[in-house]
Parts: structure tokens; C-alpha cells; sequence
């Protein structure tokens, strides 16, 4: 039989070519769906092979993968979606010729076309309740209750609307999410939540900084720290020659609107020797920091003097022989996010030493919305970073106390005879 199927293939590739040469000039009726055989025979020809200038769109090798990675250009997207664009023939998305993704996305607009019709029957009802006098919807606080509930439920109708789409779920994926939106702050913040959010719970709970520098921490804003181009995760360590510029933070909210918050970097692990303890120094403390969701960058070196930083910043660093030094960040959202009185914090404080973050957060009323942590030792960069920040105790070494046994682990010479 393979000797059959052998002699036969040069005598049907002849018909074919014969076949397709009657039907140039005609024109055939094709299906909307093609197969995949003809749509990679439509893609155009590249100028040089695909293995030499991979498309990171379409890339699906895990070794031409590692290739663009070493290059500094990341893939796009998973790779079987990139593995099914290959043999796309450049067409959108949306357009991709397999019949089951089309009818699967006839369900999902007939889905969001009912739910766009509840969103504005949803908007009409607050409309209509507003509009009501304050007697009619039974006094302001009720009307205010129902306003709130009304429109947290048109939030969920608006995600509900779009979370099936799979060209939401492609933007996201490329990270082209329009934060704005609430469908990308839903899923941006479901995604966070799911590892990163876990991670940082994590470190500042078995580092204890909750509750040495605050009873409790419940984060709800995802905050990245930056010391030049690298980014510190909750944790980890950095030089002294790194950290004697104030850092870059990077606030995400999943929320929307504004929010003015109070940003605060506090070293809870300074030695104090006399008293066999540990005291408190803040580092950095500046109120009145605007954040969204679609403005996230705050560069604490940046900040307005006048208005906004109270403490600047101070390099954090580590006396010789002293432990590992625990720098945590927190994001203090303002109270109803009105503007404090810069003058008067300002004036009132003025001393670094022995600031509790307590006191902080009950004299103005703060609520820690997020946080971050890194850690200082002692290193080959610290001693030149004391002698330029003007430290006055760069010389010390602090040794460990020896302690004597108890009289009944001695050892005794004299017993052994």
C-alpha cells in the first residue's frame, strides 16, 4: 500500500495544479471559515527567516523565546495564543477563522448587549431617585444608602459586561489595559491579589513589622519601590550607596477617583545601647500625596518642599555588628482624602527620633491602605555613606555581650581530680 501511495502523490499534485490553473479566472464562493492550511498559505513572505528576527507576537519556541529575552524584548501574550497567531495570516483577533471562537463570541455580545441594557436601566433609576425630593425617597440619609448600593451594582454590571471578552483579556494580557476602566481595575487587582499581594503580607508579617511599627495593615493599593532602575521586592536588601537617594514608588490604585495620602518611611531597628533596646527614626515623611489609577508614579525626591514633604529624606544605614535594619513604607490614605494642614504638621513635627507611627496615624487620622519593606546591614558601601551623611557614631562596633554561665555549668578544675 505505501508503494501505492508513493507512485500516486506526483499524479495527484499534477491534477491539483491543473485543477487550481481551470479556476483562476473564475470566481468561487468560499466558506466564512477557513481552514488553517489556506491561511498559512496567505501570509507574506518575510525578508529574511523568522528564526533570525523573531516576532515577539508570534514567537512560540521556548528558544527563540530565551533569544528575545536576552535581546530585552519580552513575548506578547501566552504562548498558545501566539502559537494560533502564527497561522493567522496577520488577521485581527477578533477575525480568527475558527468557527467555534466565532460562535462563542456571538453568546458573549448577545451576553453584553443584555447587560448594557440593565447598565442604563441601572443609570435611569439613580437618575429617577435623585431627581426625587427628600421627603418622597424617605430622608437624605436613605436616599444617600440607595444612591451607594445602586451604584455599586452598575460597577459590577460594567464589569460583568466585559469580563468574557477576549480582546479585554488579550489588552490585558500585553499589559495595554486602560486603567480608567473599571473591567482593567477589576482584573489588574484580582491578579495582584492572587501572588504579589500574598508575598508582601508574607514578609511583613514574619518580619514582624506589623504589629511593631502598626498593630494592623490591611494593603489595598499595590506599591512597587524603585532605588534608580531596580526594583526592590518586599524584603529584600539594599547597599547603602543605593539607597542614599530618596526612592521612586509606584502606587496603584484599583479604584476610582483621587485619593490625597500620607507616604511615611520608618526604620523601627535603630540600637540603643544604654537602655538595651531598639528606638524608631523617620526617614521620610511627606502628606498630602495625590494618587489614581492612572497616575501612579510618585518620585519622593520630587515632591514639593512647601506643601508637601515634612521630614526629607535620610539614608538609611547600619552600625557595624548591629542586626539587619527593617525599612517599612506605608501608604496612609487621609481622612475623607482632605488636604492636612501643612504648616501646622510641619510644625509640629520636627524630630526624627522616636516618632511612632501610632501616634501619627491616630493625631490625624490615617488608614494605612498599603505598605512595602526593605532591609539595611551593614556593608563595604556604609562606612563612606556615614562620613557623608555626617553620622556620629560611624566608628562604633557594637559587640555582643558576653554572658557567664550559671554557676553550675562552670567548669571546675578542681572537681575533676
Amino acid at each position: 500500500m505505501a508503494h501505492c501511495e508513493r507512485a500516486s502523490k506526483p499524479l495527484l499534485q499534477c491534477i491539483r495544479n491543473s485543477y487550481a490553473r481551470s479556476l483562476s479566472g473564475v470566481q468561487v464562493q468560499t466558506r466564512g471559515f477557513q481552514s488553517t492550511s489556506g491561511v498559512a498559505d496567505a501570509q507574506p513572505e518575510q525578508s529574511q527567516p523568522f528564526y533570525k528576527s523573531p516576532d515577539p507576537s508570534l514567537v512560540s519556541s521556548p528558544r527563540l523565546e530565551r533569544r528575545l529575552m536576552r535581546q530585552g524584548t519580552a513575548p506578547i501574550g501566552s504562548r498558545r495564543r501566539r502559537a494560533a497567531l502564527q497561522t493567522a495570516g496577520g488577521l485581527p483577533f477578533e477575525q480568527l477563522p475558527y468557527q467555534c471562537f466565532q460562535e462563542a463570541r456571538k453568546v458573549l455580545l448577545a451576553d453584553r448587549a443584555q447587560k448594557l441594557e440593565e447598565i442604563e436601566s441601572m443609570r435611569q433609576k439613580i437618575a429617577r431617585l435623585q431627581a426625587q425630593p427628600v421627603e418622597q425617597a424617605g430622608g437624605e440619609i436613605s436616599r444617600k444608602s440607595r444612591v451607594t448600593a445602586m451604584q455599586q451594582h452598575l460597577e459590577k454590571l460594567k464589569i460583568l459586561a466585559d469580563i468574557n471578552d477576549p480582546l479585554v483579556k488579550r489588552k490585558f494580557e500585553d499589559g495595554q489595559g486602560d486603567m480608567s476602566k473599571p473591567i482593567y481595575r477589576y482584573l489588574a487587582d484580582r491578579k495582584w491579589r492572587e501572588y504579589r499581594r500574598k508575598i508582601l503580607v508574607q514578609r511583613i508579617t514574619q518580619m514582624n513589622v506589623v504589629p511593631d511599627v502598626l498593630p494592623q495593615c490591611d494593603p489595598v493599593v499595590e506599591t512597587k519601590l524603585y532605588f534608580g532602575k531596580r526594583q526592590i521586592g518586599p524584603g529584600d536588601f539594599v547597599l547603602a550607596k543605593d539607597s542614599i537617594t530618596a526612592p521612586k514608588l509606584d502606587v496603584q490604585m484599583f479604584e476610582s477617583g483621587e485619593k490625597l495620602v500620607t507616604i511615611a518611611v520608618v526604620d523601627p531597628d535603630v540600637p540603643n545601647v544604654e537602655a538595651d533596646s531598639f528606638d524608631f527614626k523617620m526617614h521620610y515623611l511627606a502628606v498630602n500625596v495625590p494618587i489614581s489609577a492612572v497616575s501612579t508614579k510618585v518620585d519622593l525626591s520630587q515632591l514639593s518642599t512647601d506643601s508637601q514633604v515634612v521630614l526629607p529624606w535620610v539614608a538609611p544605614v547600619s552600625q557595624k555588628g548591629s542586626p539587619y535594619h527593617r525599612l517599612s513604607v506605608f501608604i496612609m490614605e487621609q481622612k475623607d482624602s482632605q488636604p492636612l494642614d501643612f504648616a501646622a504638621v510641619k510644625a509640629k513635627e520636627t524630630e526624627r527620633e522616636n516618632m511612632l507611627m501610632r501616634t501619627l496615624q491616630a493625631r490625624y487620622h490615617l488608614k494605612a491602605i498599603g505598605a512595602h519593606l526593605f532591609r539595611s546591614q551593614w556593608d563595604q558601601t556604609t562606612l563612606e555613606v556615614m562620613k557623608q551623611i555626617g553620622y556620629s557614631d560611624a566608628d562604633v562596633e557594637l559587640r555582643r555581650k558576653k554572658v557567664e554561665p550559671l554557676p553550675y555549668k562552670r567548669r571546675n578544675p578542681s572537681s575533676f581530680r
